[in-house]
C-alpha cells in the first residue's frame, strides 16, 4: 500500500466504536437484531422521519427504493451522470430505462431542474437525484416538477447525512433525505459516518415502509429476531425479496458514529472554509458551491482545473508529494458499459462532460489539520507556477 503523507480520506473511529463492537460480539447475536433496531430508531429520530431501515449498502437502499416505488420494464427514470454508478444501476436492476439529465453548471454540480423538465416523457416514472458533495439539489423546483408530472423522487443522500435546507420558517430546517419519497444513505468507509459497509433507507410513507421491511429480508413476514422472541414460529414469503440486512456489528458502529456526526460535520465545514480562503487567489482553479445557501455535510472538497491544466499531470505531481487526490466522478454515461449497451456518447451532456474532465477532489476528513491543508495548498501553488501548462 502507498504510504501517503496526506491520504484522501481517513476512517474516524476510536475506542468507543471498538467497545460497541466487542459488546455485540460478547452477546453472540450478530445478525440483524436489537442493536440494529436501536440504530434505525436513532437515525429516524435524527432525521425526524417515522421509518428507517438499515441495509447492507446505499446501493441496496437505492435498489429497494426503486422496487418499492414500482419501477419496471421500460419505465424511464431521470438521473444525474455526475454520480457514483450505483445511483443509476438501481433503476436498471428493475428493468428501468435511465435518462440522464445534465448538471446546473460549474458552480453547482447537482442535477439541473431545467434539464429534468426537458427530459420528461409519457414514460417517465421518477427522478433519482444525488446531493453532490453534501450540497442540496434545487429541491423545491425538483419537487414541484415531480408533483406536476406525478413522479416519484428518490434522494441519493450518500454524501449528505446531516445536511439540510430551510423549511421556510425563521429558524427551521429540514434534513436532506427526507424531502422525496425515499432517502438513501451510505456508511461506506470514506463517508461522513462509517460502518465499513452499510446504508440506511428512510421514508415518511407507511405503504412504502411496509414493502421495504419485507423486501429487505427475502420477502418474509417474520424475521429471525421475531421468531427468537417467540412472536412467531413460522413465516410466509409474500414477495420476491432480497438479503439486504445490516448486521449487529456494523449497527453498533453506526450508533456511535451517528453521535459523532454533528461534531465531524462541523470540523469538515471549518476545513472547507479554510480551503476556500487559501484557494481564492490561486490562478486556474475554482471551487464549486461558493454561492450555496444551506447547510452542507461537506463530504467532498471538489476543485475545477482550468481547461489548459493537464489533470493527469496535476494528480501525478500531488502523488509525488505524498498527497492523495481523487476524481468524483467520471461521467457515468461515458463508461464503456453505457456506451456499448445503451448507445450513450460524448456531447449528450455538455456541462457534465466539461466538468468531469476537470474535476479533482482534495483530501477532506475531520482529523485533517490546517497545517496539512497549508501543505496541500503550497504544493498546488508550486505546480501552477510553471508545471500546470505543458
Amino acid at each position: 500500500m502507498n504510504k501517503w503523507k496526506i491520504p484522501f480520506s481517513n476512517l474516524e473511529i476510536d475506542a468507543e466504536e471498538q467497545a460497541a463492537v466487542i459488546k455485540v460480539m460478547a452477546s453472540k447475536w450478530l445478525t440483524m437484531g436489537e442493536v440494529t433496531e436501536q440504530f434505525e430508531t436513532a437515525f429516524a429520530d435524527f432525521l425526524d422521519v417515522p421509518y428507517a431501515f438499515a441495509v447492507s449498502s446505499c446501493s441496496s437502499a437505492l435498489h429497494l427504493a426503486n422496487v418499492a416505488l414500482g419501477v419496471g420494464e421500460g419505465d424511464e427514470v431521470i438521473c444525474p451522470s455526475l454520480s457514483f454508478v450505483a445511483t443509476v444501476n438501481s433503476a436498471l436492476y428493475c428493468g428501468g430505462k435511465v435518462v440522464f439529465a445534465d448538471i446546473t453548471g460549474d458552480e453547482n454540480l447537482n442535477i439541473s431542474p431545467a434539464d429534468i423538465r426537458k427530459k420528461i416523457t409519457p414514460s417517465t416514472k421518477g427522478i433519482i437525484l444525488m446531493h453532490y458533495a453534501g450540497y442540496a439539489c434545487h429541491m423545491q423546483e425538483i419537487l414541484k416538477i415531480a408533483r406536476q408530472h406525478s413522479l416519484f423522487v428518490i434522494e441519493d443522500a450518500a454524501h449528505a447525512p446531516g445536511a439540510a435546507i430551510s423549511n421556510g420558517t425563521v429558524a427551521g430546517e429540514v434534513k436532506l433525505g427526507t424531502l422525496g419519497d425515499v432517502g438513501c444513505f451510505s456508511f461506506f468507509s470514506n463517508k461522513n459516518m462509517s460502518t465499513g459497509e452499510g446504508g440506511m433507507l428512510v421514508t415518511k410513507r407507511k405503504e412504502l415502509a411496509d414493502k421495504i421491511k419485507r423486501l429487505r429480508s427475502h420477502g418474509m413476514t417474520a424475521l429471525t429476531l421475531e421468531r427468537h422472541r417467540g412472536h412467531a414460529h413460522s413465516y410466509d414469503v409474500t414477495a420476491l425479496g432480497y438479503n439486504y440486512r445490516l448486521d449487529e456489528i456494523r449497527s453498533a458502529m453506526g450508533i456511535v458514529q451517528l453521535k459523532k456526526l454533528g461534531r465531524h460535520n462541523s470540523a469538515r465545514k471549518k476545513l472547507v472554509e479554510y480551503y476556500r480562503r487559501k484557494l481564492a487567489g490561486v490562478a486556474d482553479i475554482s471551487v464549486p458551491f461558493k454561492e450555496f445557501k444551506g447547510k452542507s455535510a461537506y463530504h467532498l472538497l471538489p476543485i475545477l482545473l482550468d481547461h489548459k491544466i493537464k489533470r493527469d499531470g496535476f494528480i501525478g505531481y500531488m502523488k509525488s508529494k505524498g498527497i492523495q487526490t481523487s476524481v468524483h466522478y467520471p461521467a457515468i454515461h461515458l463508461f464503456s458499459y453505457f456506451r456499448d449497451k445503451y448507445g450513450f456518447s460524448e456531447g449528450q451532456l455538455p456541462k457534465t462532460e466539461a466538468v468531469a474532465r476537470r474535476l479533482v477532489t482534495l483530501p477532506l476528513y475531520p482529523s485533517l489539520t490546517f497545517k496539512q491543508v497549508d501543505y496541500i495548498i503550497s504544493e498546488i501553488k508550486n505546480y501552477m507556477k510553471g508545471r500546470g501548462i505543458r
